[in-house]
């Protein structure tokens, strides 16, 4: 029998995520729960490399025959609808040990080296969408950076680790310095985020914008 990955759906009438609740950045978005569930299936072989760079093996994947397993179904919101996992779920707040706090830590790096890899290779123009937008890949890199700055903030870190004059490289050995600790699966900081949530929130927005970058790379 497979490994059940277990799946939190995040759903609104405009979009839902699936996303791995075990495995930080493999989320993906669509119109329904089904679609959503097909997109994550989808996605394996793109992110089974990024799970093999932190040193783990994805387990293999066919949503048709109880791999997955949706442990968690919450409300979404506006935010979920315009495109971004935007809610804590009850899975998200278990507790972690040392192990899995480190493992997920790790699962984030290798996003991020994913994310640098795939964009120091890009061309420095992206093919453009149908209405002819679309950032080009030094305005997506800007934004991720920007972005991880705003999550370091979001987690409780001081402003001279991730401020706009702190170096990238700081704010996100910072960030990895949180999500290595134990956890008893309290927020951060007294605020929103969980250890378990926001490795997947800083995960996902790398290894999706890398896809896109991927994915707008090269003629149409």
């Amino acid at each position: 029998m497979p490994v059940p990955i277990r799946v939190i759906l995040e759903v609104t009438s405009a979009k839902t995520f699936a996303t791995a609740a075990d495995w930080p950045g493999w989320s993906r978005g669509a119109r329904t729960e089904a679609e959503a569930l097909a997109s994550l299936a989808a996605y394996a072989p793109r992110y089974a490399p990024v799970a093999r760079a932190a040193g783990f093996e994805l387990p293999p994947t066919d949503p048709d025959d109880g791999t997955f397993d949706v442990v968690d179904r919450v409300e979404g919101s506006s935010g979920t609808s315009f495109g971004v996992p935007s809610h804590v779920a009850p899975s998200d707040r278990e507790p972690l040990d040392e192990a899995g706090a480190a493992r997920r830590a790790a699962l984030v790096e290798a996003a991020w080296t994913t994310f640098e890899r795939i964009a120091r290779d890009a061309p420095a123009g992206l093919r453009k969408g149908p209405r002819g937008g679309g950032r080009d890949t030094a305005k997506i890199v800007t934004h991720v950076e920007e972005a991880d700055r705003a999550y370091a903030a979001e987690i409780g870190i001081p402003v001279e680790l991730r401020g706009a004059r702190a170096d990238l490289a700081t704010a996100r050995a910072a960030i990895l310095a949180v999500l290595r600790r134990p956890t008893d699966g309290s927020p951060l900081a007294g605020r929103r985020w969980t250890a378990r949530y926001a490795a997947a929130r800083v995960a996902w927005h790398a290894l999706d914008h890398a896809w896109e970058i991927e994915d707008r790379s090269g003629p149409g």
